[in-house]
Parts: structure tokens; sequence; C-alpha cells
């Protein structure tokens, strides 16, 4: 893996990207390992730590089977930086969760807290960290939120995704104001569709909470999303010229313009 100098930040946790979505099942997992990726092609030292307590599943999409994970940290047998797991394919580094564990279903305030607060010192060793948020606003999520410089809300075009989106980004604003919100649309059928869902989303913020956040970008339905998530397989991989895969990279590209 490249060893780069990590970028200098002018704001708290701004190396950190939080990955969130107000519901499940609008590939916020998927965005978040394939940014990963994005950014580690980009020569960006990177890791993906998984955040989704309950439901963790980066191992999962990627086929791994990690001799460490965040249950180990949380029991106290290994620290933070020991449940580091190198994904030598896709050239960065990931801190797996264990899903449906009973240590991380319930994990208390407090070690979320210290959790987060050794991933910021982590951070310090990357040019880029990226954090998969658990789907929705419950206390764990909202936790880590805080610990990044920006929070990447993903969104599809449907009701329940945008209302959902707006209830995350509502919640976020008034618990941590100034917090670099913004917004992605995932699984559009093109990109003039995904900024229409984009702008009805940002027309709700900007009536309602006097805020607009910024579009991050939009990325189109493509077949082989799915081909690759069944097979395991990291997109960027095996069909790094489709649709898909070029808008993450575009993304990745603008997180890494001066902030």
């Amino acid at each position: 893996m490249t060893n780069l100098t990590p970028a200098p930040t002018t704001r708290k946790g701004g190396n950190v990207f939080a990955i969130a979505s107000g519901k499940g099942g609008v590939g916020k997992t998927w965005f978040a390992v394939t940014l990963s990726h994005a950014l580690a092609d980009l020569g960006q030292r990177t890791l993906l730590f998984d955040g989704d307590f309950g439901l963790a599943n980066v191992d999962i999409q990627l086929g791994l089977m990690p001799k460490c994970d965040l249950s180990g940290v949380v029991g106290g047998n290994l620290t933070l930086n020991q449940a580091v797991q190198p994904f030598d394919e896709g050239n960065f580094d990931i801190i797996p969760g264990r899903s449906g564990s009973n240590a991380l279903n319930h994990i208390p305030a407090n070690q979320v807290q210290h959790l987060g607060n050794d991933l910021a010192v982590l951070a310090a060793s990357y040019d880029r960290v990226i954090v998969d948020l658990g789907a929705g606003i419950d206390r764990p999520t909202r936790q880590l939120t805080t610990k990044a410089g920006t929070c990447l809300v993903v969104t599809a075009d449907e009701p329940t995704a945008m209302t959902d989106a707006y209830a995350f980004i509502k919640t976020m604003a008034k618990e941590r104001p100034g917090l670099d919100l913004r917004i992605v649309v995932n699984q559009s059928d093109s990109i003039r569709d995904g900024e229409r869902t984009y702008n009805t989303l940002r027309r709700a913020c900007e009536g309602f909470l006097g805020i607009s956040p910024p579009l991050a970008g939009v990325i189109r339905w493509d077949k082989r999303v799915r081909d690759t998530i069944k097979a395991q397989q990291p997109l960027l991989t095996h069909a790094p010229t489709c649709a898909a895969a070029r808008d993450v990279v575009s993304i990745a590209n603008s997180l890494l313009s001066p902030y």
C-alpha cells in the first residue's frame, strides 16, 4: 500500500467520511466499499471502518473471512489498530464488524465513544477514512457521525428513501450544526433523474431546515453492481469501466479537492 503523508485538515475529522442512509437497501455499504477502493486507486492510503454494529457486512460483500474484528476490540482483547485487516485486491485496509454479534448489537454509549476516539487517533495514519454507518438514526450511528468531518447521505429515487434521508439530515443538522452534509443519489436511471431526486430533497432541506446540502454525485443503476455483489467481488476490479464504477470514481475525485 502506498505510504503517503496524510493530507492536512482544517476541521475536526477532516479526513474522515461517514457514509449514512436513512434506511437500508439503498446501497450504502456497497458505496462505502467501492468509494474506499476508488480512493485507494487514486493513491490515497485508505481505511474502511465497518460501523454498522448490528448488521455489519463489509466482509461479506467482499467474500472475506477476517481473523479479527470489532467484537474483539469491544471485548477488550484487541486494540483498534490490531483489528485492521489489509484488503490486498483493493489496496485498502478494513476494520470489519461482526454481523449479529451480541457484543456489538447492544454496545453501550461509552464504548462507542471510546471507539470513535480511537478511530480519530488511527485516522492520522491514513489519508482518508471511510466509516460505513448503520442505517437509520440510532444512537451509535449518531455518535460515530460526530467523529467525521464530512457525511455522505446515500438515498434513492423512492419516497421512503428520501423521507428517511431527510430525517437523518434533520437530526444531524440539529445535533451537529456545521457538519459537512452531502447527498449521494444511488441506483438512478440517469444522471438527470438523479439530479431531480437531489433537487427534491434539497428543496425540503432548504424549506424546513434552512440548509442546502450539496450534491456529492449521482450513481447510475448498473446490472454489474448486482452481479459483483452476488459474486462477492469488488466492482472496480471486475467492471472498472461500467457506468456505476465511473460515477463512484468521479465522487472520489471530488472528495480529494481542497476542503
